[in-house]
């Protein structure tokens, strides 16, 4: 398969959240937000289908590079009530041998008090946002266990993690592996914040499926994505540079 590049992706997790007293101020919340090595299915307009894993290690460029800069929101900004407010500062971002975690000291706010019972309850999921950096794919793998229906597999070797946090996907203490995707709500909610950079996004995506339609040949396809690990992880473009982007992309006037 071929992604869509610079696609930021969204997974919510079934790994609760929660939040322990302290004495000294506000609890510090542990978020874990991705199982390394288990096989979870993606269904996605933007996306495709597919199964997808994470592994061991692909976390750990952003953690040594940026770790400090991971942002910290309740359902990616999209609330109401509490919006791109930011919860607190990550006091550490590690990866242990299952999953990711960040420890996060939660700020003295009437909106993080707000969420303290659900918190210290564990009525919450997690959920993170990403830039794939590498992968490898598995066009056929055929039918498993792990992949009754034998669509292609993806494992995800290094991301360039942009947020993490809880959400509301329900936690379920006794499926604590299951992912979904959640980069179709994420990019129709991004519409009222950016709509010309969703307006770009689905362009590239009309152009992609037109080269990896049947009726294109092979050498059609665009080349598969690097397999060598990153030097550095490319930031994220602000509202600015997208609309730049797609001012220098569009015929000026009197042009053909």
């Amino acid at each position: 398969m071929e992604p869509l590049p610079n696609l930021e992706v969204v997974r919510a997790v079934s790994q609760v959240v929660r939040a322990t007293d302290a004495d000294d101020g506000m609890p510090a919340m542990e978020v874990r937000f991705s199982s390394f090595g288990t096989w979870y299915e993606i269904d996605s307009l933007w996306e495709g289908n597919f199964l997808e894993r994470t592994e061991f290690g692909a976390f750990a460029k952003t953690i040594e590079e940026s770790g400090a800069q991971v942002k910290v929101l309740f359902n990616h900004g999209f609330d109401p009530q509490i919006g791109q407010k930011v919860l607190g500062v990550t006091e550490s971002l590690t990866e242990e041998k299952d999953s990711p975690v960040g420890t996060v000291r939660l700020f003295d706010t009437s909106y993080n008090r707000d969420l303290l019972p659900g918190l210290k309850s564990g009525a919450y999921g997690s959920s993170f946002r990403m830039r794939v950096i590498r992968d490898e794919w598995n066009e056929e793998p055929g039918v498993s266990e792990h992949n009754p229906k034998g669509i292609p597999e993806r494992t995800i070797k290094e991301v360039r993690l942009f947020e993490f946090g809880p959400v509301t996907f329900p936690a379920n203490p006794s499926s604590t592996a299951a992912v979904r995707s959640m980069t179709d709500a994420y990019v129709e909610g991004m519409r009222s914040r950016d709509p010309l950079w969703v307006d770009e996004l689905t362009r590239s995506r009309d152009a992609l499926n037109f080269r990896t339609s049947p009726d294109r040949t092979a050498g059609d396809a665009a080349e598969n994505p690097p397999t060598a690990p990153a030097a550095s992880h490319p930031g994220g473009m602000s509202a600015g540079e997208r609309r730049q982007r797609i001012h220098n992309l569009t015929p000026k006037e009197g042009q053909k």
